[in-house]
């Protein structure tokens, strides 16, 4: 599901970018500029895939030990507070129309290879959001929903077609007011598991005893009920039916302390706070 929004909401913008810019060149008859929009697309795509990939490296640089657990929260961290930037003030600009085709022009105008810029910019923003967003949520859940990211490119390429090229009319503030929602939820899930990555950081380091710290649940733990069988989950820890998707959307611990739920619920605030601001 995660996997599905970020993807989703990342793509519509960036298709609704490629989209309007591409009339613009046929509009104004520079087909000359064609060539420079996808090298623009392909170009920021794999600078995308680079950003996601050196991110991955020095997490795992940094090995199994409390270092890669305080890196992990800062990253949360830093991803949540990226996902309220992006979801409450850049959705708000970055698809103008008249601002975007005005860069183009401008672009046009100064160099053969205004438009690559223009393109590759705007598309990178949004790839580097991507990358970082579905990082932070592999890290919380340690699984990837291929289903969920195909499906959610697919969607968007396919809306974002139907409103430039064939000029039909789509609900475009509807669509981001309900994919914000589900953010919103998202950026609290990330905060709280940052929290529990500090934790971990504070015991591995040895800085703190576990049994120092105050559990608001603790949902039962996975056991074997036949041995050989593998371990089986209650249905409310973070590994089990409903808890692995708590998990992986709102950031769900079977286990949280004290201060990984109060950040959740001031995050969750602030986030639908803000949201109802922008949206009502």
């Amino acid at each position: 599901m995660a996997e599905f929004i970020i993807v989703f909401r990342e793509v519509l913008e960036a298709s609704l970018v490629v989209g309007i810019i591409y009339l613009l060149i046929e509009k104004t008859k520079q087909n000359e500029h064609f060539s420079q929009l996808w090298y623009g697309v392909f170009a920021s795509i794999l600078a995308s895939i680079a950003v996601g990939y050196l991110v991955i490296q020095a997490k795992n640089s940094l090995g199994n030990n409390s270092t890669q657990a305080l890196f992990e929260a800062v990253f949360l961290y830093l991803t949540a507070f990226l996902i309220w930037y992006v979801i409450f003030w850049l959705s708000k600009n970055v698809s103008d129309k008249k601002v975007l085709e005005g860069q183009a022009l401008n672009a046009m105008e100064l160099s053969s290879w205004g438009i690559f810029f223009v393109v590759f910019f705007a598309i990178l923003r949004e790839g580097f959001e991507t990358a970082i967003f579905l990082i932070s949520s592999f890290s919380i859940t340690g699984t990837f929903s291929y289903l969920g990211f195909f499906s959610g490119a697919v969607l968007a390429i396919l809306i974002g077609y139907l409103i430039v090229a064939q000029g039909r009319k789509v609900d475009l503030k509807s669509v981001f007011k309900y994919t914000t929602l589900l953010l919103v939820f998202l950026s609290a899930g990330m905060i709280a598991y940052g929290t529990h990555e500090a934790e971990e950081y504070l015991v591995k380091s040895g800085q703190m005893e576990k049994s120092e710290i105050y559990r608001v649940w603790n949902v039962l733990e996975p056991t074997e009920v036949t041995p050989g069988a593998g371990k089986t989950s209650h249905i409310l820890h973070d590994k089990g039916t409903i808890g692995v998707f708590l998990k992986g959307f709102f950031g769900y611990n079977s286990n949280p302390n004290i201060i990984e739920v109060v950040l959740w619920v001031l995050a969750l605030m602030f986030g639908l706070n803000m949201w109802r601001r922008f949206y009502y």
